[in-house]
């Protein structure tokens, strides 16, 4: 009886491995807006979806690191679903402390940008299988605004 089970467990696991899952990319990361204490970043994230029916993202967890340092973390509850067969661009808002920042001065200085790496996982209720997490990492710099971005 327990092989019998083994090789059910071994069959859908090798049918649940070959199915198409959702995929997701970083498309984009700009400079949104100034607060009085940070600065906000806009992540666009492309999130496919290869199922025809609409899928709910749970959540979406972030960490924006520079200088091996971590200087944004968050999470996103609930924003929203994704569309059927289709792309769906996600909105990840980053704020970054202004405090944080001026300790980035050295590598800020040199060319009045942040090398940075963003780690993603969304976090998405697959039916059937349940919560299934896509992992993203992206590096790139991102330039920090002048002031005649911050003022326009």
């Amino acid at each position: 009886m327990s092989q019998l089970l083994d090789k059910a467990k071994n069959f859908v696991t090798e049918k649940i491995n070959d199915m198409a899952k959702p995929e997701a990319s970083v498309s984009d990361v700009d400079f949104k807006r100034v607060s009085k204490d940070s600065m906000e970043y806009l992540v666009k994230v492309a999130v496919r979806n290869p199922y025809s029916t609409p899928i709910p993202i749970c959540e979406i967890d972030y960490s924006f690191k520079s200088a091996s340092r971590e200087i944004a973390s968050g999470t996103i509850p609930d924003p929203g679903s994704l569309k059927a067969k289709d792309t769906t661009m996600v909105d990840v808002p980053v704020k970054v402390p202004y405090s944080i920042l001026m300790s980035l001065a050295r590598d800020i200085g040199a060319d009045w940008d942040i090398d940075y790496q963003l780690d993603l996982r969304l976090i998405i209720d697959l039916p059937v299988i349940g919560n299934f997490t896509i992992p993203l990492s992206h590096k790139g710099e991102v330039k920090l605004p002048s002031l005649s971005t911050m003022f326009a």
